[in-house]
């Protein structure tokens, strides 16, 4: 599994093949499997049809880890774009953003002046519902930033929600903090590697440490706190546990939701949705594609053949 991981970063790190894919190939089914298109209508396209099955969507412009002030600029004005294109009674205005991708990764004034543009941008649409800017997690270097910034967003009223990662050990002192402030906190294990001294490296223990901090945000503590658990995960026997859990803590679906990507294990996502839950879909678009895409397929080498597939294409 390591050695196929590493193949599928490898690919997604070839600046040549890259190019190629997202020159020649826009269409190919991998794209078309993972991403809702390359453009701002195809992720509205992509939305409405899945508001239609039962799923929330969050939009999220591809592109990260940025320090070209144009490519920075071109990635704020696709997430400013989205923004303004969604229509808030059919479409969520939920966006997710890294803020690596937006700034921060050059400068952190120049990182938090675009994050509030977006927030702001977004407060200021019309909505039927829930309006949310999802700080997304990124390596350790950020979560002491991304905090910070979550907080001056909430401390000026903008409608702001963040990722903590289960694999860190720090998210069980970040998660009490969060809970009692009544935050929605998108919960995820993590896809980083960390010190011993700051993050857990086996598998058993970061699903040990996600269990614990899920337990948390579903106490009965955090719900009268005002507290929105978003539980991102597709680890099947751990959502089982969730929703005991949360039935016996008096939590109601919709109250707190799942969210998963676009394109990774839709029969269990639908099932939800058939179940009564509130499932949300991390919906991503835009032109650079490939390193997300082939990372999905890193994650499970049953999608082998979409790679081949895809590295034939010319469509």
């Amino acid at each position: 599994m390591k050695l196929w991981q590493g193949a599928m970063i490898s690919l997604a790190r070839n600046e040549a093949l890259t190019r190629f894919m997202q020159e020649r190939a826009p269409t190919s089914g991998l794209a078309a499997r993972f991403v809702a298109g390359p453009e701002v209508a195809d992720f509205v396209v992509t939305a409405r049809r899945l508001r239609e099955h039962g799923f929330s969507t969050s939009a999220f412009f591809l592109g990260e880890y940025v320090a070209d002030p144009e490519k920075i600029a071109a990635n704020v004005q696709g997430i400013r774009a989205v923004v303004a294109a969604i229509d808030g009674g059919e479409v969520d205005l939920h966006v997710s953003v890294d803020p690596s991708q937006i700034g921060y990764a050059l400068n952190d004034g120049l990182g938090e002046a675009n994050t509030f543009s977006i927030a702001e941008a977004l407060a200021d649409r019309p909505a039927a519902g829930r309006k949310t800017l999802m700080l997304d997690m990124e390596d350790e270097s950020y979560v002491p930033r991304t905090l910070a910034l979550h907080s001056a967003l909430g401390n000026r009223g903008l409608p702001v929600a963040i990722t903590i990662q289960a694999y860190l050990r720090r998210s069980a002192a970040d998660i009490e903090h969060l809970a009692a402030s009544g935050a929605t906190v998108r919960l995820v294990k993590g896809a980083f590697v960390g010190s011993p001294q700051t993050a857990f490296a086996a598998r058993p223990d970061i699903d040990a440490s996600y269990r614990a901090l899920a337990g948390r945000m579903l106490s009965e503590d955090a719900r009268a706190a005002g507290m929105r658990p978003v539980f991102g995960t597709h680890d099947e026997a751990i959502i089982a546990e969730l929703r005991k859990l949360a039935r016996r803590n008096g939590w109601r679906p919709g109250e707190y939701e799942f969210e998963m990507l676009f394109g990774v294990r839709p029969v269990l996502q639908q099932s939800l949705v058939d179940g009564g839950e509130a499932v949300r879909l991390y919906l991503p678009f835009g032109r650079d594609w490939w390193p997300y895409a082939i990372r999905r397929v890193g994650e499970s080498p049953h999608n082998a053949w979409l790679v081949a597939k895809a590295l034939v294409s010319r469509n």
